[in-house]
């Protein structure tokens, strides 16, 4: 996941490996089945409630439902929430904190694999549900174009499409390439496409090299002058992005719309 330094969810593939398809609806229709954890945030239980509730109220409710794999009611509130004209981009921050909330309950090894797919499961629902009604009667200037994936090694793909969604909200054109993906295909994807900003997303620590081995690529293919390359993820930094040979690191989703608004001229 790119700029998600919320997300520092530590070494899933040691927590059940890459899950194809069939197992991955297997995980979520264990946890929409039978999950019943209870959470805490800020010292605070989570129960989420049914009757209707005040504004601030309804994003708690958001938060609460996905930390604790509420589907319906997650879904129920973000409708509810766009019935009521609230802000789009406030929504999905809050599925963003939710997220974080996830990821930390991963690194105490309270939540696990399943618990992660469905968090990212309910994303994608809400993304979807999001999406039309900002665009709605608008016709949206595009900016830019940005690539983005998720390096060679790395399966990671809840932060890159908070990320993918926050850029698209915000004028790019974004093609996402997906996960695992190796040097090359970034080389073959910037020459199509010819993006303006490559985005690398990479949250275990073995991205690090394989970061590092894009960027060197893109240098080799005589590209390395025609973009700027940022790099995020759980376990990024300054440092690393020393190390791969960026251009810019992005500690959260919103700094990487704004490193991309500011290379491509737009305030």
């Amino acid at each position: 996941m790119l700029y998600i330094s919320v997300l520092k969810l530590g070494f899933l593939a040691g927590r059940g490996g890459r899950a194809t398809g069939r197992r991955e609806r297997e995980y979520i229709t264990l946890i929409q089945e039978g999950h019943r954890f209870t959470h805490t945030r800020t010292g605070q239980g989570f129960t989420c409630g049914n009757t209707t509730e005040r504004r601030g109220m309804m994003y708690e409710r958001l938060v609460e439902a996905i930390v604790n794999m509420r589907e319906a009611e997650a879904m129920s509130c973000a409708k509810e929430l766009l019935d009521k004209g609230e802000n789009p981009l406030k929504i999905m921050e809050q599925c963003r904190e939710a997220v974080e909330i996830v990821g930390a309950q991963f690194e105490k090894g309270e939540y696990f694999l399943p618990e992660l797919m469905m968090a990212g499961h309910m994303l994608a629902e809400i993304s979807n549900m999001v999406k039309p009604v900002l665009s709605k009667g608008l016709e949206v200037k595009r900016i830019g174009k940005v690539l983005i994936g998720t390096v060679e090694g790395d399966v990671h793909d809840i932060g890159k499409n908070i990320v993918t969604f926050l850029l698209d909200a915000n004028g790019f054109e974004v093609m996402d390439i997906g996960i695992d993906v190796p040097p090359e295909k970034f080389v073959s994807a910037i020459k199509d496409f010819s993006p303006q900003v490559v985005g690398l997303s990479g949250l275990l620590t073995i991205a690090f090299d394989s970061m590092k081995k894009t960027v060197q690529a893109i240098e080799k293919a005589g590209l390395r002058s025609k973009v700027k390359i940022m790099i995020g993820g759980g376990q990024t930094s300054e440092k690393i992005k020393e190390y791969a040979g960026a251009d810019a690191y992005g500690k959260d989703a919103m700094a990487g719309v704004v490193l991309a608004k500011q290379w491509v001229g737009v305030k």
